[in-house]
Parts: structure tokens; C-alpha cells; sequence
């Protein structure tokens, strides 16, 4: 008897931690992302399921797409990029959360490893590929162009689409150099095909690259989930910061970075790691002028069309 009373306890007390757990879907706007791995490694390290949270995850090709996943309602929370916030004043059924990434270390810009373009300077008047016109890439290269004193049209953007469409242009010495993810350019480096000339965090020091979307509903219906995602979240940044190896061990599985790349990645990007998930007031400045100069908004949003400050700071 006293056995069967135990096994039933038990069984009991396993009944209700599954009947808790809360199945969360999330998107991630780029599946190949360095940047969003805190997800992967909330899943791998217990992060989320201590949070009575089940993730299902879900990899789409850009933040335009993360936004048609949440207004078609197959998506809760999204993992997108500081610039996507301008759905939100554009009318998508989301508000960022919490902001999770800094100035764009991940971004830069890549050149052939024996070009002729040495240096910064060296990029005035030459045709750089970009995602699409208006994109955060399109800005940071005008944004460099401005800073360096050439102008606006001091280089001539060309939107490209895909990563591998704009390597292979620089490949075919179509254009002179390409601004797209920092570990690209490592990946060519690793090969002796490009190297990084710069990183585009240096145009914009005050910026917030990545943040983490909630659908509107769920932040009315059942605040204390995103409350429990971003704890989950924002426990596994904590750890990527502070973890190399069991990062980058994840990042050869999943991004199928080599080990080394992985690690210079690493290096390079966990410092972009936001702590508490606050939207710096700076950075929030500058985001709005960016609306405004890839016209991609008519005004500027009021930070309430963005975001909301109800789940920041993080208190892990």
C-alpha cells in the first residue's frame, strides 16, 4: 500500500508539472542568426522548461515574414531586429518586449581578400550590395557614407536580396564590397575569399539591433507568460555571455559554424548582449530617425506604438 501511495503521488506531481508547462511558439526572422542561439540554448539548458515554458520554434526568412506569422496568429513571441518595430507602428498585432542587442557588431562590411579597397576610405564612390532598398543594411552603408564625410551618395548602394546572392557578386567582383552578417565575412576569412573591413556598430553607437516581439493579445490575456519567456530568455543570454565553449558547441550544431568560426564569432557578438532588456532612450532616437531616413515611416512613432516598458527591466 505504502508503495502504491508513493507511485501516485508521484505520478500525480509529474501530471502537474506537464499539465503547467505552456507551449510558447517563436520566430526566428533569420534561422541562421548568431544572435538568436539564446533561444537554442534556453531550450538545451533548462531555461525555459524551469519557467514552466515548451518552446516550438520556427525559422523565417526575414522581418517581414516574422510579422505575417504573428497577424496570421501561428506565432506568440518573435525575435526580430530594432528596425521591425516599425510594423508595429505600421499596424502588425505586436509590441516589442524587451530589447536584447545592442549597436550592430553582427553587421559589416566585407571586402575581397585581395582587393584593391584597403581601407575605409577606400569605399568612397564604390558600389556596396545590400539587402533590399531601406533595409538596416541600405541604412548602416548610408549611415557610413554620411560619417566618413562622402554624403549620402558617397557610395552606390545595390540591393541584392539573399547573403548568397551578394557574396556571389563580390565574388564576381560585381560590386566593390558587401554590408551583411558579421559571421559571413568570417566565413569567408576562414576560406582566404574576403575579410571584414568593418563593423557597422561603429555608425551607429547608440542603436538596438535585436529585440524580442509579443503579440498584443498575449501581453493583455497572459502578461505573466511573457514575463516567464523573457526570465527564460534572458537567463540564456547570461549564459551565452558568460559559456564560450557550450555556445559555440552549439553554434557548430546549429549554424554549422566550424569550430573556429564559432569562436570568433563569440568573441566578436556576446558582448552585444543586452542584461535587462531596457530600450536605451538614445538608441531609441535613433531607430526613429532611421524610420524616417529609409522612409520607411511618413513621422516618427511615439515609443508607445513600439514598445512597452511593463516587462523591463528583467529581474532574473
Amino acid at each position: 500500500m505504502h508503495i502504491i501511495k508513493v507511485l501516485l503521488i508521484a505520478s500525480a506531481l509529474i501530471g502537474g508539472v506537464a499539465h503547467a508547462n505552456d507551449r510558447v511558439r517563436v520566430g526566428k526572422s533569420q534561422g541562421s542568426a548568431w544572435t538568436f542561439l539564446p533561444l537554442d540554448i534556453g531550450v538545451e539548458q533548462g531555461f525555459f522548461a524551469k519557467q514552466g515554458i515548451e518552446i516550438e520554434s520556427a525559422e523565417l526568412a526575414g522581418d517581414a515574414k516574422l510579422q505575417q506569422a504573428f497577424t496570421a496568429g501561428s506565432i506568440d513571441f518573435g525575435l526580430g531586429s530594432g528596425p521591425g518595430m516599425a510594423f508595429a507602428a505600421k499596424g502588425s498585432p505586436v509590441l516589442a518586449v524587451a530589447a536584447f542587442a545592442g549597436p550592430p557588431r553582427n553587421i559589416s562590411a566585407i571586402v575581397l581578400h585581395n582587393s584593391n579597397i584597403q581601407n575605409i576610405a577606400d569605399l568612397k564612390g564604390k558600389m556596396i550590395a545590400v539587402s533590399t532598398t531601406g533595409s538596416l543594411s541600405d541604412w548602416l552603408a548610408k549611415q557610413m557614407a554620411i560619417q566618413e564625410g562622402w554624403g549620402q551618395d558617397g557610395i552606390r548602394a545595390v540591393p541584392l536580396g539573399a547573403i548568397p546572392t551578394s557574396i556571389a557578386a563580390l565574388k564576381t567582383r560585381q560590386v566593390d564590397a558587401v554590408v551583411l552578417a558579421t559571421e559571413a565575412g568570417f566565413r569567408l576569412e576562414e576560406q582566404n575569399e574576403g575579410h571584414v573591413l568593418v563593423t557597422m556598430d561603429r555608425y551607429a553607437p547608440n542603436f538596438i539591433t535585436h529585440v524580442v516581439f509579443a503579440q498584443k493579445s498575449v501581453i493583455a490575456s497572459n502578461p505573466g507568460l511573457v514575463t516567464r519567456f523573457l526570465r527564460g530568455f534572458f537567463d540564456a543570454i547570461a549564459f551565452v555571455k558568460t559559456h564560450k565553449e557550450e555556445t559555440s558547441r552549439l553554434a557548430e550544431r546549429v549554424l554549422l559554424h566550424s569550430p573556429g568560426l564559432a569562436r570568433k564569432v563569440h568573441d566578436r557578438q556576446a558582448s552585444m548582449f543586452l542584461d535587462d532588456g531596457r530600450f536605451d532612450p538614445l538608441a531609441v532616437a535613433t531607430l526613429k530617425q532611421s524610420f524616417i531616413d529609409m522612409k520607411t515611416l511618413r513621422s516618427e512613432p511615439t515609443d508607445a506604438e513600439l514598445f512597452t516598458l511593463q516587462f523591463v527591466p528583467i529581474k532574473r
